[in-house]
């Protein structure tokens, strides 16, 4: 085996497939003078950490189970003059998570709420938090599967582990007795996590969704009191992703 071969097989063995891939070219840097011996080494080391820390936002990414790939950098901040760009901006610097605080998005359909849900649990991946988004119905029914098969339990500690939970589509109807136990039961499980909520209705609506008051005040109270509240308003977006109409030939 040669030397080339060796080194090689050693990288792949130690899993530093991200020096392996750069390695041809740090060797031409270095042998045209670019790099020393030193310089070399920190740049494939380097090479390494990048490569796994992309493989990681990925992983990270597929776990949070996005409806779409969105972020802050892609989102129009222009088309809607009344957007509250100073405020998503400055959620976007994510002390609210560090600190376990909520957001509550609420607006008309298709101002964009979703986008900014997602595009701060984005920038959560980005920076190495476990994010988990889902619609609110979607949510509520695993949860009553697991009263079925008797798998509530890990289903809840499923919903309660990420450091940020997105649930979308939140309030759209009332909500049954069962379901609203469910969600107070996650709530309680998540009370030093953050959770951002996506809603047409304002918070203030929320309460007469619940059959039961008490139970709506200890859900709301562990949320919406401890929440940034963000109302989105203006033209929808949507129209803009129709698909052109070809004319008559």
């Amino acid at each position: 085996m040669t030397e080339r071969h060796q080194l090689e097989s050693n990288l792949k063995a130690l899993s530093l497939s991200g020096m392996l891939d750069t390695l041809d070219a740090r060797l031409a840097q270095a042998s045209a003078g670019e790099l020393g011996h030193i310089e070399l080494l920190e740049v494939l080391c380097e090479d390494e950490i990048a490569r796994r820390q992309a493989a990681a936002l990925e992983r990270r990414v597929k776990a949070a189970r996005f409806e779409r790939l969105c972020t802050i950098e892609e989102f129009d901040f222009t088309y809607n003059k009344k957007t509250p760009t100073a405020l998503i901006r400055d959620l976007a610097t994510l002390r609210f998570l560090e600190v376990g605080e909520s957001v509550v998005l609420h607006g008309p359909v298709g101002v964009g709420k979703s986008h900014i849900a997602q595009a701060l649990g984005h920038l959560a991946c980005r920076q190495g938090h476990s994010v988990a988004f889902t619609k609110t119905s979607r949510l509520l029914a695993d949860l009553a599967g697991g009263h079925a098969d008797r798998s509530w339990q890990a289903r809840l500690r499923r919903w309660a582990r990420p450091a940020l939970l997105i649930l979308d589509d939140f309030a759209m109807r009332e909500f049954t007795a069962a379901q609203a136990d469910d969600l107070y039961e996650l709530v309680s499980d998540r009370e030093s996590k953050s959770i951002v909520i996506t809603a047409n209705r304002e918070a203030t609506d929320w309460y007469s969704l619940f059959p039961n008051p008490v139970v709506a005040e200890s859900i709301l109270d562990r949320v919406v009191n401890r929440a940034h509240h963000l109302h989105m308003e203006g033209r929808s977006y949507r129209p803009q992703s129709r698909p052109a109409q070809r004319s008559e030939p």
